[in-house]
């Protein structure tokens, strides 16, 4: 596959082109595969491009990242901007959604309660949180949540 042989040989632009244009065509088994590869390359791009004015734009992207489902990129990008800026309570709270949607219940519940002990107003706009609804029936949730309710 002439896409494969572009990303070992590092033309990462080609790469990327090559495997988006491969993607709506790619037979199931090798869809995963493919989409990444296109990770390896954004990400392969994206780190000679990156530069933020902010840690809230640097957030920003982090989250563009996660609404188009290229999870490790985001999670990549949150730890980045705690790296750098450790009370960054929304990075946590950003952390804190994607352990949600990738069923990392321990690492949500860690990274929601450090986002609420920076800014207890996530608090409240977790409890209002679609993204959250996979840990709606864990009790440590609700707790973590709800903890005026006995």
């Amino acid at each position: 596959m002439a896409a494969v042989q572009l990303l070992q040989q590092s033309k990462f632009e080609k790469a990327l082109a090559a495997f988006e244009k491969l993607l709506p065509v790619a037979p199931m088994e090798l869809l995963d595969r493919c989409k990444m590869y296109i990770s390896t390359c954004q990400r392969q791009l994206d780190k000679n491009k990156l530069s933020f004015l902010t840690p809230e734009e640097h957030y920003d992207y982090a989250i563009s990242k996660l609404n188009t489902g290229y999870f490790e990129d985001a999670r990549e990008q949150f730890e980045g901007i705690i790296g750098g800026h450790p009370s960054a309570d929304y990075a946590f709270y950003g952390l804190a959604l994607l352990d949600a949607m990738t069923g990392r219940t321990h690492d949500c519940l860690s990274n929601l309660a450090r986002a609420i002990e920076l800014n207890p107003r996530n608090r409240l706009q977790a409890r209002a949180d679609n993204d959250f609804q996979s840990m709606a029936d864990d009790p440590r949730f609700t707790e973590l949540l709800y903890p005026e309710i006995p």
